[in-house]
């Protein structure tokens, strides 16, 4: 009896331990998961080199224009439109912008004006156009939400790439600072960055399912 009862308590702690560890290795692997999606950037856009000629975006003759790609529907271009606030508030009207949401065939009226929608109306200087089928994210050569192309007045391509430094990751990128550098001629700038966000092609959101699939909770 003097046996079993010093063993049982040193069994449970052995238990405690195992289950400790066992949640542990569960945490450390889902952050690590969490992580590498974060981080995971899309496809980057095969950008024209001289503004395509077929937009109908009516490129800027004495400024750069920035076109910015994006999904109405995509979490993570939140924080690209939230950095897009940050960017024009420090170059003003030097820069002529326009955010394009896409609007696939076959979605109900008004599926685009999201709340990212009324988020870039808002920022000054800024235009928001509704792109029906994409025609507009293909002559950019778009593939990826929060994908930015800048070209100067003369329509030669100058930038390529995100504003954000990863999935709906805010805070100061090289991308933004590429286009404020190119925009007020402070100095040489980086040309492309990684794009994080949705794909353009798809009518629904692909960040949120990824992150069910991940969480392992899908609900579609």
């Amino acid at each position: 009896m003097t046996i079993e009862k010093t063993a049982t308590p040193t069994k449970a702690k052995s238990l405690l331990v195992i289950t400790g560890l066992f949640w542990l290795v569960i945490i450390v692997g889902g952050m690590a998961l969490f992580m590498r999606y974060e981080n995971r950037a899309g496809f980057a856009a095969e950008a024209p080199d001289g503004w395509p000629l077929a937009s109908r975006i009516q490129k800027s003759t004495d400024r750069s224009t920035l076109v910015v790609l994006a999904h109405p529907h995509c979490p993570c271009t939140r924080a690209t439109i939230n950095e897009l606030a940050r960017l024009m508030a420090r170059v003003g009207d030097r820069l002529a912008v326009y955010v394009i949401f896409i609007k696939p065939a076959g979605v109900e009226q008004g599926w685009e004006q999201s709340d990212i929608w009324t988020s870039a109306a808002k920022i000054p200087g800024v235009k928001v156009v509704t792109d029906d089928q994409g025609r507009e994210s293909q002559l950019f050569g778009g593939r990826t939400s929060g994908q930015s192309v800048l070209y100067d007045k003369s329509g030669k391509l100058l930038f390529s790439g995100g504003i954000t430094i990863g999935r709906g990751a805010e805070g100061d990128s090289t991308g933004a600072a590429a286009i404020v550098s190119l925009v007020m001629g402070e100095s040489e700038a980086v040309q492309a960055t990684s794009v994080f966000g949705c794909p353009l092609s798809s009518d629904e959101s692909y960040c949120d399912l990824k992150k069910e699939l991940l969480d392992g909770n899908p609900t579609r």
